[in-house]
């Protein structure tokens, strides 16, 4: 599966599974890692990163890079574990 922004969900999977969808957007969840730890705005993030529009739609812009940032920390924190084990859903 080639990952698309148009493949980008604005809710990723919750629970504590590692998931094909997570599996495939991984390279974004460690950008959006990296730009938090560099103090990037969530606006210009979501926008490079995910490629929302900031200024079309603030709201859902917002939502979608906390709840993919949420999830990054999550992978970062717990779900690596899977992944170096080779455990996926």
């Amino acid at each position: 599966m080639r990952v698309t922004i148009s493949s980008l969900q604005d809710v990723p999977p919750q629970g504590d599974v590692v998931t094909e969808y997570d599996r495939h957007h991984m390279a974004q969840y460690m950008r959006l890692l990296d730009a938090a730890g560099e103090g990037a705005s969530w606006q210009e993030a979501a926008q490079i990163i995910l490629g929302l529009d900031t200024q079309k739609e603030p709201e859902r812009a917002r939502l979608v890079h906390d709840a993919h940032l949420e999830r990054a920390h999550w992978l970062s924190s717990e779900g690596y574990r899977q992944l170096a084990a080779g455990r996926t859903g």
